[in-house]
């Protein structure tokens, strides 16, 4: 039984690759080769192995294009929402217009009212403190007032002016929000995973999530409240993004050009396919090499095929490598910043020439450094 099933594999083998004679004539000369059947199942071989990396590659460049165009698309309903939402504003501030000026409550009362909204505006405006750009764009304009100088209109202008500045306020935060969210995904991280989970930023402004409530502490109008709360909100999440984006290693290690990248490769020793975790930098000898995020230098020394390395814990399960290094700048326990020198670019170790070998880990797994890379790019455009 097994010498038929023998046989049988025997002759599917035959059949799909019989032993070819080839013939080759020139300048009247001919020459015969012989391709046997185990060069033919060798060549077929590398045919199939050579067109899976093509798809694989394909699929990858594929997948990139998909992701940043759903980027683009993510980026374009934050804009289009936030136009929505002003023109909603516009329109409520006319209605208002209407409602104030026919009015017979007392300008004593109307001032009262405009202080209150401008000591809880406050309170969120100090929450912007140090967000890259937030000064510039929740920057208050004078209000507009006309050259009768009407007190009503004057504090008509203030409140309008508080109206739109809140509404700046929450779309500044949430268009953040969104950039943060897409650059984790760049990243191929999940952005829930890294939001706040409870009141980050603590007081009234969190806790109060019932909107009478939040009026009653502010002592602000039902409908101020709830705008300062969507703000709160809004502001609440995009720093606990922003805190954690931080610490991950989106930055680059360096600035030099990029060859290998992530995934299957040639080996350039004995030209076998093999699995390269990082990405390759090559640059001049003792070229600069920076760490990608703040952390602790978890490995100094040399490891086998990686020469001199340097391995930094960021927490949360990230771990960067940096590898053929030719000296170290840091040592084993060392707190290190984002940017910090820690060694300078080599050859040591299993190498062909000057370079930087990187890796990113993610609890214990190798990650492809070319996307967190292309986060970092997307947080540095945004800001």
């Amino acid at each position: 039984m097994v010498q038929d099933h023998q046989g049988e594999r025997r002759s599917v083998f035959e059949r799909w690759f019989p032993e070819r004679h080839l013939y080759l004539r020139a300048n009247g000369e001919t020459r015969g080769y012989v391709l046997t059947r185990g060069r033919q199942m060798a060549g077929a071989a590398v045919g199939a192995l050579l067109a899976g990396w093509t798809l694989v590659a394909s699929g990858g460049f594929l997948f990139d294009l998909a992701t940043d165009s759903a980027a683009d698309k993510a980026v374009q309903r934050t804009r289009a929402e936030s136009a929505r939402r002003t023109a909603d504003l516009q329109a409520r501030l006319d209605s208002a217009v209407v409602r104030m000026t026919s009015t017979t409550g007392s300008l004593d009362d109307m001032a009262s009212m405009v202080e209150r909204r401008h000591a809880a505006l406050t309170q969120v405006m100090t929450m912007f403190h140090g967000v890259q750009g937030a000064e510039q764009a929740l920057r208050p304009a004078q209000p507009k007032i006309g050259p009768d100088g009407n007190p009503v209109r004057r504090i008509l202008g203030v409140r309008m002016d508080q109206e739109r500045l809140i509404a700046r306020a929450e779309g500044f935060a949430q268009t953040r929000a969104e950039r943060l969210r897409l650059a984790f995904r760049l990243a191929g991280l999940n952005p829930a995973a890294y939001a706040p989970q409870g009141a980050a930023l603590g007081g009234p402004l969190v806790e109060a999530r019932d909107p009478k409530a939040l009026a009653a502490i502010l002592d602000v109008d039902e409908a101020f409240a709830i705008r300062i709360g969507h703000a709160a909100e809004s502001l609440t999440e995009m720093r606990g993004l922003a805190d954690a984006a931080e610490g991950l290693p989106f930055s680059r290690p360096t600035q030099a050009r990029t060859t290998s990248g992530f995934g299957v490769r040639f080996d350039p020793f004995n030209g076998r396919p093999a699995v390269h975790q990082g990405q390759d930098f090559s640059a001049p000898l003792n070229s600069p090499i920076g760490a990608t995020a703040p952390g602790i230098v978890s490995f100094v020394g040399v490891r086998s095929g990686y020469g001199k390395t340097v391995e930094i814990d960021h927490g949360r399960g990230f771990k960067t490598r940096y590898a053929h290094l030719n000296a170290t700048a840091v040592t084993l326990g060392q707190r290190v910043a984002l940017g910090q020198r820690i060694g300078a670019m080599g050859t040591t170790g299993r190498s062909t020439g000057v370079h930087l070998h990187y890796e990113v880990w993610v609890d214990g797994r190798p990650q492809n450094p070319a996307r967190f890379m292309k986060a970092g790019d997307q947080l540095v455009q945004q800001d």
